[in-house]
This record gives C-alpha cells, sequence and structure tokens, in this order.
C-alpha cells in the first residue's frame, strides 16, 4: 500500500469520525425508548452500528490522539443511550429469541464496557437449544457467532460449527461472480467481516474463499463505485481490507474521498442528498460509519506491512 493511499484513508476516516461525534444527539434514542423497540431500525440499530465504528477505531489504535478520543466519547455517549446496558438486557430477558442484544454488546465488550447480569444471561440463553436454532439467513448466523465469540460464549459443547456455517453462504459456494447482485453483496461482504471478526482474523476466510474474493473484489468495487453505490463500495473495500493480503488501492481511495463532503458526510449513492439535517443524518450515517470503518482498518493493515495496492 503506498504512503498516499494510507494518507487519505486516514483523512477519510478521521472526517467520517468527526461528522458520527459532531452529530452524535441525532442518533439517540427517544425519550420514551424501551427494550420493546417498536422501530428498532429507527435509532437502536444505528446506535449500535456507530458504536461499532468507535470501537474497531479504538481497537485498531491507528488514528491521532484526537480521534482515539472522539471514539472514546462516541462508545460512552451510545453505552448512556443504551442505559449502560442494562436496555440490552431487558430487551434480551423479554425476547429470548432475538440476537441483537447481543450483537448490539460486542462493541462495548470489545472495549472493556460489560453488564454483569447481561453476561449471566446471554451464557444461558446463547446454550439453549431454541435460541441456537432459530431460523435466519447464513450470513446473519455467522453473526451471531462472531458476537458470541466477541463476547466469549462460544466455547466448549457451546462452539460453533464456522465450516458448516461458513459454507451455508452464497460466498461459501464460490458461485458464478457475475451474477451477483446489489443484496447479495452486502451478504457477501458482512460474511467476509463476521469471518474474519471485522479484520482482526484475516486466516478466518478459507483459502478457497480468500482466493475468489482476491480475484473478483476489484471488478464489485469498479461496477458499484460506476453507479455510484457509495454505501456498497465502501464496504466492499473493507473486505478488501479483511484479507490475508490485504487489498487497497489508491483508485478506490481517491474515488470514495471525492465522494465525501466536506463536513465528512460520506453520500450513500449518486442521488441528491436532502438538505433537511435530521433526513440527511438518517441516509448517509450507514455510509459514514462504513467509511469509518474501511479508513481505520486500511490504515491499520498499512502498518503490518501485508498491504497490496495497485
Amino acid at each position: 500500500m503506498t504512503s498516499s493511499v494510507t494518507r487519505t484513508a486516514h483523512e477519510v476516516s478521521a472526517r467520517a469520525l468527526a461528522w458520527l461525534y459532531d452529530h452524535r444527539e441525532r442518533g439517540a434514542l427517544p425519550a420514551d425508548a424501551t427494550a420493546e423497540l417498536g422501530d428498532p431500525n429507527g435509532a437502536y440499530k444505528p446506535l449500535g452500528e456507530t458504536a461499532l465504528a468507535a470501537s474497531l477505531v479504538l481497537r485498531e489504535s491507528v488514528a491521532g490522539s484526537t480521534e482515539l478520543r472522539l471514539a472514546r466519547e462516541l462508545v460512552g455517549f451510545c453505552w448512556r443511550e443504551f442505559r449502560e446496558g442494562d436496555m440490552l438486557y431487558e430487551r434480551q430477558l423479554r425476547f429470548s429469541l432475538m440476537t441483537d442484544p447481543l450483537e448490539s454488546y460486542v462493541p462495548f465488550a470489545r472495549i472493556g464496557l460489560r453488564h454483569e447480569a447481561l453476561d449471566v444471561l446471554l451464557a444461558h440463553t446463547s446454550a439453549l437449544r431454541s435460541v441456537r436454532s432459530a431460523e435466519s439467513v447464513p450470513n446473519r448466523r455467522l453473526a451471531v457467532a462472531n458476537a458470541a465469540r466477541v463476547v466469549g460464549l462460544d466455547q466448549g459443547e457451546r462452539a460453533y460449527d464456522w465450516e458448516a456455517l461458513t459454507r451455508a453462504t452464497w460466498l461459501g459456494a464460490t458461485p458464478e461472480p457475475w451474477l451477483i447482485d446489489w443484496m447479495t453483496g452486502y451478504c457477501v461482504t458482512h460474511t467476509v467481516f463476521h469471518l474474519t471478526d471485522w479484520g482482526a482474523r484475516p486466516t478466518g476466510l478459507p483459502g478457497d474463499l480468500t482466493d475468489y474474493v482476491s480475484t473478483w473484489l476489484p471488478v464489485w468495487i469498479d461496477i458499484w463505485a460506476e453507479i455510484e453505490q457509495w454505501d456498497l463500495v465502501a464496504e466492499l473495500m473493507i473486505v478488501g481490507c479483511c484479507l490475508p493480503e490485504p487489498y487497497c488501492t489508491a483508485a478506490d481511495w481517491d474515488r470514495l474521498a471525492r465522494a465525501q463532503h466536506p463536513d465528512g458526510l460520506v453520500p450513500r449513492d449518486g442521488d441528491p442528498i436532502r438538505d433537511e439535517p435530521a433526513l440527511r443524518f438518517a441516509d448517509h450515517q450507514h455510509t459514514t460509519v462504513v467509511a469509518t470503518i474501511a479508513g481505520t482498518l486500511a490504515v491499520s493493515r498499512a502498518l503490518d506491512g501485508t498491504a497490496r495496492g495497485l
């Protein structure tokens, strides 16, 4: 990876993180929110995504002192919004088959923020056949398995069969790559994210899948960049950072940097951006989260000396 790629990736990530921090109050839960969460996608899920990005900035520890401070404060904000874990505990207690409390807990557990009662409850529910057999699409089952691994629940008899989970996914079949569509693209990215724990375990991606992704990832990035699907492009760029030999190119990073707005927002796609502040945040928060993660991992992998740039 060239120094220009590292510099651009850092700049994109730093601006994106600052935008998330500056607009964090727009991602707060409603004052009357309860564990039932009538609209989980409204604020609850985005709040967890922001915590994820901040936790990975802290995990990699390659950002500057300002970015590390913003990341710590962002995680703290999200943790307080979840009532320091009480909301996650209440939601898991009430809805045993739901996996989102466990998954939402991961960014906090990753950096040492634990909730004792939730730990006990998750240890119980994660061992139940009913919970472990709950039906979901294959890459979502990988998400739960990785969440359990990070939290410390994937042990002994409760260990997951990673090979079986992997081969059940679209990517696990190494299918005809030209038949990938937009939704399957997201499934591919998340399969890689969970197998590698967002780049922490690059060898978690089996060898044949590593070869397959390494061959076709540049093509997929170009396809969705051509039609300005920046959210999926940035997710695919994270995939590149999760490979044993990372794929990060100057052309990709220059393209994403040009799409980023001066205030740090990274647009979801090429459509006009609505001016109303609440809609602007709701529409583009996810892509800005993804850009924060992509830049953080690109810099981190560059510093370990294994990145492959073109």
